[in-house]
């Protein structure tokens, strides 16, 4: 399907519902509409943690698929929580906690994208840049990283947790170990090329996650360069069954 087409389409997805025509109009969100069908595989989800939420696009999409599921969203940018919270003014089953998650609580250094939601904790390659036009590096911004525990001690399940947090996945992961047994699915961006130095590789996600019990159940959403090579997707894991 042509680009335009198909933006065309996401738009039309996106007026259909009243909340996201709002948030659209009224502070310029668009939520992730892609995501729908992987949460409609989640039946009678109570608790979302998103982790690199940016301006609430996930969040928007979970709150209108499962309206009783509260979502816990994390955001080291300022800049776009205080976005995400007017949003979701009002809507007292959203919230969002401005730190990044990572394996150690203090301080980093997040290199803010020319698109914030391409920001990251790692250097932005010049791969990333070719691939995604204006997501060069355009300064830096000093963030709080905590582990999950910190901020959430009971997860309501079933649950989802979700990590989109450009190349910092494993380090985002590694936060979240000491609740990992308490989430039904792990839906993770996992690249397949280096788009941002240092970055752990899909193969190193699926293989950490293994080790801890969990499976793959799909791969959604993958990006191509021009060349037809895979260059990203969205990877869906769950327990694997005892015995």
């Amino acid at each position: 399907m042509p680009k335009s087409s198909s933006k065309a389409g996401k738009l039309a997805r996106i007026v259909a519902v009243p909340s996201w025509r709002r948030a659209l109009m009224r502070h310029r969100v668009a939520a992730n509409v892609e995501h729908v069908g992987v949460l409609k595989r989640m039946p009678g989800l109570r608790t979302v943690i998103d982790v690199g939420a940016n301006r609430g696009q996930f969040a928007l999409t979970a709150r209108h698929c499962h309206p009783d599921a509260r979502v816990i969203s994390f955001e080291p940018l300022s800049s776009a929580a205080t976005i995400y919270r007017a949003v979701f003014d009002g809507d007292s089953r959203a919230t969002v906690v401005n730190t990044a998650l990572g394996p150690a609580p203090g301080e980093a250094v997040i290199n803010v994208s020319g698109l914030d939601h391409s920001s990251s904790l790692l250097p932005i390659t010049a791969t990333q840049e070719a691939l995604f036009p204006g997501t060069a590096q355009v300064g830096t911004e000093t963030v709080r990283v905590s582990r999950l525990a910190e901020h959430v001690t009971a997860i309501e399940r079933p649950a989802l947790l979700k990590i989109d947090v450009q190349g910092f996945e494993l380090q985002a992961l590694a936060g979240c170990e000491d609740l990992l047994d308490s989430f039904d699915w792990v839906y993770v961006e996992c690249s397949f090329m280096e788009l941002y130095k240092g970055q752990a590789f899909a193969d190193d996600i699926i293989a950490w996650l293994r080790e801890r019990g969990f499976a793959i159940s799909g791969v959604f959403d993958v990006a191509y360069d021009a060349d037809g090579n895979a260059v990203q997707g969205d990877f869906l894991f769950v327990p694997r069954p005892a015995g």
